[in-house]
């Protein structure tokens, strides 16, 4: 979190083919109708360096192991907080983050395992340069509906990323570590019915942005 009072960081999380971008980009547009001078970004991909980490990690001809992903993710991470993130709530903006650490505790430490081997949390902690976010919308959908959601996009046209394409059984993994970070960090976190209707979603997030405009 920014020094400056009228800044505010949130992150948007969830499994694919929950809504987040389009979420992000309702809660946005919303925020700037309440005069609140917003900045959207995402993980990875939004600096020079993260654009080709995005693309090696999600769409490149070589899958790289776990512990590679991971640090590769982290490095991403590392970049857009000192490069665009903090500058961003330094100026006084509200940041708007698709995806954080949540998605790493979920993705890398638990459904691809590697949390049973070592404690990783302080390298995550390191990679945020001490920038934690102020609150997060968990988008949850069932795994189920999820993967519906997803092949309807491939049938549009839209290329799945390598890790859209992880079987049910790791998707499965990834919701259910989204649901226990969420209870050990109910303050923070606040769960969204991903399944209803977009507008109905969007109000959901807005009921909890209401209290942060106080701020202004």
């Amino acid at each position: 979190m920014s020094d400056q009072k009228t800044s505010c960081f949130i992150t948007f999380e969830g499994g694919d083919g929950a809504g987040k971008s389009t979420q992000l980009e309702r809660t946005a547009s919303w925020l700037r109708d309440q005069g609140v001078s917003v900045f959207e970004t995402r993980q990875p991909g939004s600096t020079k360096l993260g654009q080709e980490l995005r693309y090696l990690l999600l769409s490149g001809d070589y899958t790289p192991v776990p512990e590679a992903e991971l640090l590769m993710f982290l490095a991403d991470r590392a970049q857009h907080v000192r490069d665009v993130i903090q500058p961003a709530l330094n100026a006084g903006k509200w940041v708007l983050c698709d995806r954080y650490t949540d998605s790493t505790m979920a993705y890398q430490l638990a459904a691809r395992k590697l949390s049973m081997n070592a404690d990783l949390e302080p390298m995550l902690r390191f990679a945020e340069i001490g920038c934690q976010p102020d609150l997060t919308f968990w988008l949850s959908l069932p795994t189920e509906v999820a993967a519906i959601r997803m092949r309807k996009r491939e049938e549009e046209g839209e290329e799945a990323t390598r890790l859209d394409k992880e079987s049910l059984e790791f998707h499965q993994r990834v919701h259910q570590a989204f649901a226990s970070i969420t209870q050990r960090f109910p303050e923070r976190i606040k769960k969204i019915d991903a399944s209803a209707s977009v507008d109905t979603v969007t109000q959901q997030i807005i009921t909890h942005l209401d209290p942060l405009l106080l701020w202004i």
